[in-house]
């Protein structure tokens, strides 16, 4: 007999949702350190997008004229990834935890009302490969910052692991996809 599916009225489904309040909360706690959550704040704000823009801008001035084609594949990446991450957003509608627990505290206001995915991670996943995938010594630069914002989203009260963890995917799947695309054209 086949097992029934997980649905949100389900027990299992809500056993999954109490383990992902419970981690973003044990997560959250670090955010009770006044400079741990001012740190991860900052990380937090650079990934809204100045970091990212800011990198894309700056790649052609760092390694030539040839890093347009780059920026451009990165911001067509980005162009792609928040198009997604909207139409998800519109139809998930999953409250932030903040909005959830009181024991959430939430040090920064959020960007949207919804807490799925977490757009900072899938953006900052997206933008990391597409890069390095082109540039491979910016390992070390968009590897821990992008692992940073990550962290700051459930740090700060605004996402569940979950949320991340979907992010993350999302965002690996949207730059593999442009990866793919870029490559065939590129050939």
């Amino acid at each position: 007999m086949a097992e029934p599916m997980l649905t949100s009225s389900s027990p299992g489904f809500a056993r999954i949702q109490a383990l992902d309040l419970f981690l973003c909360s044990l997560l959250n706690r670090a955010n009770r350190r006044e400079h741990v959550g001012r740190l991860f704040a900052l990380f937090s704000r650079l990934g809204d997008g100045i970091f990212w823009y800011t990198l894309i801008a700056l790649l052609p001035f760092l390694h030539g004229a040839g890093a347009i084609t780059i920026s451009l594949h990165m911001a067509l990446t980005g162009l792609a990834a928040l198009l997604i991450y909207k139409w998800l957003k519109a139809r998930t509608s999953r409250p932030r935890p903040f909005m959830v627990s009181d024991a959430i505290i939430r040090r920064v206001p959020p960007l949207d009302e919804y807490s799925f995915p977490s757009g900072h991670t899938l953006h900052a996943v997206a933008f990391s490969l597409v890069l390095l995938s082109h540039l491979p010594e910016w390992f070390w630069v968009v590897v821990p910052f992008s692992v940073l914002v990550a962290a700051s989203r459930p740090v700060l009260g605004l996402h569940y692991p979950s949320d991340v963890l979907a992010g993350a995917m999302i965002g690996a799947l949207v730059a593999g996809s442009s990866i793919a695309a870029a490559s065939l054209l590129l050939a």
